[in-house]
């Protein structure tokens, strides 16, 4: 049995490692089907001290404001293990980069209609290059 329409996973390029400061956020538009359609969608890129690299939405669900590629990297301890995370420049939201999590919603409630967690995207770096996952591929 096929399933037709079925969404497949593409890895998409976004930049060169090389592109991305430590510890600052960079805005990434990218191809997407979340409800079916085919959109675009503002990602937050996050390149760590480590050279890890992180992806989130780029929308803020706290302020409705397209900003957390703006946000301060940092850490918390969440169960005894340090995570790195974003702060909203809005309203300092503070946000698993790994999960997206919203660790502390600093006495706010997200815009109606959204959640206070981020939606995340797989990152991997291929000779260099920064690549996400998105769903529909690149066309």
């Amino acid at each position: 049995m096929t399933t037709l329409d079925a969404p497949t996973t593409t890895w998409l390029t976004v930049c060169r490692l090389a592109d991305l400061s430590p510890e600052r956020g960079a805005a990434a538009l990218v191809p997407d089907r979340v409800a079916g359609a085919p959109t675009l969608t503002q990602v937050a890129v996050f390149r760590l001290l480590d050279d890890t690299v992180h992806a989130v939405q780029q929308h803020d669900p706290f302020s409705d404001a397209h900003v957390l590629a703006r946000g301060i990297v940092g850490t918390r301890r969440v169960d005894g293990t340090d995570v790195p995370t974003v702060a909203s420049p809005m309203y300092k939201q503070v946000f698993d980069l790994r999960t997206g999590a919203c660790l502390d919603v600093a006495g706010k409630t997200p815009v109606a209609g959204h959640g206070a967690d981020l939606r995340t995207w797989g990152v991997r770096v291929v000779d260099g290059d920064v690549q996400l996952a998105v769903l529909g591929g690149a066309g």
